[in-house]
């Protein structure tokens, strides 16, 4: 029903007659529309995801999934981590010292580079990575720093556990290329962090129970770690699990434009192609990882707020 005919996708506009007639034949797009959709939702609640009809040609999803699924967790890994290492602690910084230089800078970092798209904080960030090559501003040049890499685009390697050990040299080298565009995916995250983590600490910090704990005597640094952190981490937990919907609707413009072949550009080329297959069952497997992360986020509730239990 869809504008693109996966027929003449696969075979091309000038395919014979009687040759995309047997196409649609196979591909059983002659049968009517309420026996293939019945057919679509018994196969994905059977695990089968069929096969790739236009840009991998009959291979099935499964396979395309084994090699372009390990990319895209690599990119996604990343573009987590360095939210919760970079946003939370300068959320929590501001939030203990407010009103300060500090404070100022980190806010106001925050909401600028919440406001930069992805696509253009891409094209903005290759460009000037590719400007230091062979020494630019400063003499620093991204392609010589740390390990050599011949293109800042591309898909990681991930070869490095071998039957010898690990390769740390090409750890090095896998996270080097991924670190350009998961800082890219990462960034709306970071900043909400940055925000969100800023308000919990200012709440937190001038609750009640903050200021029975200073009447008891208690140190300031117990206070901080033992109540004021534990219980600005409740906020932010939505946060965090929720950002699986930036991670999986940005990587498809992150990993297009970085050129990584993933999930994300995989599920951007099958549904301007129309390989329905492809894109629906990468549709459905993203909507898996999500409802199995909202399971995850009420399982974190339970154990960073006490007040939160099973049994309720």
């Amino acid at each position: 029903m869809g504008p693109i005919d996966p027929v003449a996708a696969r075979l091309g506009p000038e395919a014979s007659g009687a040759e995309a007639a047997r196409m649609r034949e196979r591909l059983g797009l002659n049968d009517p529309l309420w026996e293939q959709y019945l057919d679509f939702v018994t196969n994905f609640l059977t695990l089968d995801l069929g096969q790739s009809w236009v840009i991998y040609g009959d291979m099935e999803v499964t396979r395309v999934i084994s090699f372009a699924g390990p990319p895209t967790l690599w990119l996604g890994f990343w573009a987590i981590l360095l939210p919760l290492f970079i946003g939370i602690p300068l959320g929590f910084y501001a939030g203990l010292r407010p009103n300060s230089g500090g404070d100022y800078v980190a806010s106001v970092s925050g909401i600028l580079w919440q406001a930069m798209p992805n696509f253009w904080l891409s094209i903005i960030l290759l460009a000037v990575l590719r400007k230091t090559k062979q020494g630019g501003w400063f003499g620093f040049d991204w392609y010589t720093f740390g390990p050599d890499i011949r293109s800042i685009t591309g898909t990681p390697d991930l070869t490095f556990v071998t039957a010898a050990g690990i390769d740390w040299g090409t750890i090095a080298s896998d996270i080097k290329l991924i670190l350009p565009p998961a800082l890219v995916l990462g960034s709306a995250s970071m900043a909400a962090e940055l925000r969100i983590g800023r308000t919990a600490i200012l709440e937190t910090i001038n609750s009640n129970y903050v200021e029975t704990a200073k009447a008891k005597g208690l140190t300031d640094r117990a206070i901080i770690w033992k109540h004021v952190f534990r219980n600005a981490l409740i906020p932010l937990v939505p946060v965090i699990t929720n950002e699986a919907f930036l991670l999986i609707g940005g990587s498809v413009i992150v990993e297009y434009i970085f050129n990584i072949n993933g999930l994300g550009k995989i599920f951007f080329q099958a549904t301007l192609q129309g390989d329905l297959p492809l894109a629906g069952a990468l549709l459905f497997i993203f909507t898996l990882v999500i409802i199995l992360l909202n399971i995850f986020q009420d399982l974190l509730y339970t154990i960073i707020d006490p007040r939160v239990g099973y049994e309720r």
